[in-house]
């Protein structure tokens, strides 16, 4: 089964793979009988940050030999296809061993997205405030900026209390 849906198989989600002619040679892999592998496009199956995602069903022989579907993410290179068709040839899931070359792409159904590390998180909360601080002490330092204009402010209306001042003076 291979997913060609919302985010596996687009250009969009892996740029520089050739999705289609990838989807042709999975197609035409055979079997160590020389029947042709039949493969079915889903839609999605869930797990969208490892796509492109293969889940290779075991053979009748290989089920019963306690085989189970394997779960394969990221598969985005020609290589790969390759070794998948030497392992499916030697009886896949269940008769054969997964190659060590696939190892690296095992995934499951119930695959986690892996959460940002908490270190990651402090320091982009720490970016974030002196990037804020930076800006802060720019924007006073400028002429016009907010502490140039609190000082005018200020002034203006130090000079405004002292005409008043003076105004009631002259008055009486």
């Amino acid at each position: 089964m291979v997913c060609r849906g919302c985010c596996c198989g687009t250009k969009k989600k892996r740029p520089g793979v050739d999705h289609k002619g990838q989807l042709e040679r999975l197609s035409g892999l055979e079997d160590h009988e020389g029947r042709q592998v039949p493969v079915r496009v889903s839609k999605c199956l869930g797990i969208c940050f490892k796509a492109n995602v293969v889940v290779v069903q075991p053979s009748a022989q290989g089920r019963a030999g306690g085989g189970r579907p394997v779960w394969l993410g990221e598969f985005t290179e020609d290589r790969l296809i390759d070794d998948l068709d030497d392992w499916i040839f030697e009886g896949g899931p269940g008769i054969a061993p997964v190659p060590e070359s696939l190892e690296p792409h095992l995934t499951s159904k119930n695959a986690k997205k892996p959460k940002k590390s908490k270190l990651r998180k402090k320091a982009k909360a720490k970016k974030k405030a002196a990037d804020a601080d930076r800006a802060k002490r720019k924007d006073e330092a400028r002429p016009g900026g907010k502490k140039d204009k609190k000082k005018k402010k200020a002034k203006k209306a130090k000079k405004s209390a002292t005409a008043k001042k003076a105004d009631k003076k002259a008055k009486k």
